[in-house]
């Protein structure tokens, strides 16, 4: 194995680690991973310092082994590597690179007036998650450690720094902390100057551009991996320094490069703990609270419909049926058991037989709530079967997102070809992809590498970076990439869509019963 032909992704999901090694046919040769959980502390969401540095150390470790089973050898060097991260958030340093405040992850709906504020400033809509509306909430709140902040990075953008020195960061990942001028390629410079008048007015020392990282489009160089940053990756000691990095990236980025809808008039749905839609947009669109502009990794803007709450329910009630399965004696693995209740749903009443389910573990910007609480009704009469129960947690997943959707094909005229999906929601083979296109009205196409999206779209950057021709664009790279690859495209009836069109309705109309358990439920 000649490891200086191979490239390596890495990214930090909402409940694992992963990384996954290409070889120079684009091929996935190695992985490795990580379980973790965020945690609410204080009603924050966050993930500790500790858990980030343990969960990246033991991810890779975790690859090595997965290298020296295969080959005999462990990796001494690579190619290039690439860090994506759930976007947006919070994580501040000051000019000694102590982190000041717990980070904030993107779970969080805590920046309410702060992200009005900015939307009305900017003519621009900043949701909640964004890095600059938790910037601009603590400075509402008078938290005194905004004054010493040297450096504001998100998570990708801080294990990048952390592994080699370099204050840089990928266009799409960057669109998550401020708006991004897509012809400039940069920050939106009338807007930051606008932020910057706001941010002296309340006694703040610095000027935005200083304290953000660099945004560098897909392709460039964004640094090497010092000997440090080596040692804090494979603290045994075995990767060299010197190797270059691709500009980190979000995870909305590397869903759009692993299913190769990177061009205009493209799109993706990327479905786990959340899940969101990203439509390359070819003309400008208006401000909508429910849409948020980002970029693709070189620049492009895209229209993203982002739900924080997908399958954290289905996960919680898979667990309530394992242990049940326990009880009774029976030996049933946990990804089984997903795999046959996913089936099962298949089974139900187009329109669940009139149960009803909120997913809301936590706050959903698209619908207006800040906290969430997780609710199943039915009606003394509804159809309760398994199927009918399980059909509901699932296109309970879908139904914010459905509704965020319809704001960009009814009111902003952005057709829908076709999608395509990755991502967990969509490990079961026909049944998150039919139940997608049954909620959008379109054909869903995924990949062979549909489950592991993330670490094999970092990767396919890094390959990028490293082997593209002289001007060639990064959609066209990916062409070639994917000219032969494997996907599977399904359609649903129209008594599906239907079916899914009653169930929404029904989510719309009964909706005041998740805002009183919010209200009620503490």
């Amino acid at each position: 194995m000649v490891f200086e032909k191979t490239v390596l992704g890495i990214e930090f999901g909402s409940t694992r680690i992963k990384a996954m090694m290409l070889d120079e046919h684009h091929l996935p040769v190695a992985s490795g991973s990580y379980e973790w959980e965020n945690r609410l502390i204080d009603g924050i969401w966050t993930y500790s310092m500790t858990d980030i540095h343990t969960g990246l150390q033991a991810c890779y470790a975790d690859l090595k082994r997965d290298v020296k089973e295969k080959f005999g050898t462990v990796p001494t060097a690579f190619g290039a590597i690439g860090v994506s991260a759930m976007m947006h958030g919070y994580l501040p340093f000051d000019s000694s690179g102590q982190q000041l405040a717990e980070f904030r992850t993107w779970r969080n709906t805590i920046t309410g007036q702060a992200a009005e504020e900015l939307t009305a400033l900017f003519g621009f809509n900043i949701p909640q998650r964004w890095s600059i509306a938790h910037l601009w909430q603590a400075i509402l709140n008078g938290e005194e450690h905004t004054k010493q902040i040297a450096f504001l990075t998100t998570l990708a953008g801080y294990i990048h720094t952390r592994l080699t020195g370099e204050k840089k960061m990928g266009l799409g990942e960057a669109s998550g902390m401020f708006p991004i001028d897509s012809a400039a390629q940069d920050y939106n410079s009338v807007m930051m100057q606008k932020f910057d008048a706001l941010a002296a007015a309340k006694g703040m020392p610095w000027k935005l551009r200083d304290i953000l990282p660099e945004p560098v489009p897909a392709g460039t160089p964004a640094g090497n991996l010092t000997a440090e940053g080596a040692l804090f990756l494979d603290p045994e000691g075995d990767l060299r320094p010197g190797i270059p990095f691709a500009p980190c990236e979000g995870d909305a980025g590397t869903g759009m490069v692993a299913t190769n809808s990177v061009r205009a008039r493209t799109g993706n749905v990327s479905a786990g703990t959340s899940d969101f839609a990203m439509l390359v947009a070819d003309h400008e669109l208006g401000v909508h609270k429910e849409i948020c502009m980002v970029t693709t990794p070189t620049g492009l803007p895209v229209a993203m419909v982002h739900c924080t709450n997908c399958t954290s329910d289905i996960n919680a009630w898979v667990s309530l049926f394992s242990e049940f399965a326990d009880l009774i004696g029976a030996d049933v693995e946990k990804g089984t058991l997903f795999t046959k209740l996913f089936l099962k749903a298949l089974e139900g009443d187009p329109d669940c037989g009139g149960l009803l389910s909120y997913n809301y573990f936590s706050g959903e910007g698209v619908t207006g709530v800040d906290e969430g609480r997780p609710v199943f009704a039915r009606l003394p009469d509804s159809s309760f079967t398994l199927a009918n129960f399980m059909r509901t947690h699932l296109l309970s997943a879908l139904a914010t997102l459905k509704i965020g959707m319809d704001i960009l094909t009814a009111e902003e005229n952005i057709p829908i070809d076709r999608l395509y999906g990755h991502g967990g929601f969509f490990k079961t083979p026909g049944v998150g992809q039919r139940l997608l296109s049954a909620a959008v009205g379109a054909p869903v196409s995924l990949m062979e590498t549909a489950g592991e999206g993330g670490p094999y779209g970092m990767a396919l950057l890094c390959a990028y970076m490293l082997w593209k021709k002289n001007g060639q664009t990064l959609e066209d790279y990916l062409d070639e990439v994917f000219a032969d690859a494997s996907s599977s495209t399904l359609m649903a009836d129209e008594i599906e869509i239907a079916g899914f069109d009653a169930f929404l309705a029904r989510y719309k109309k009964a909706f005041d019963v998740e805002k009183a358990a919010i209200r009620t439920l503490s």
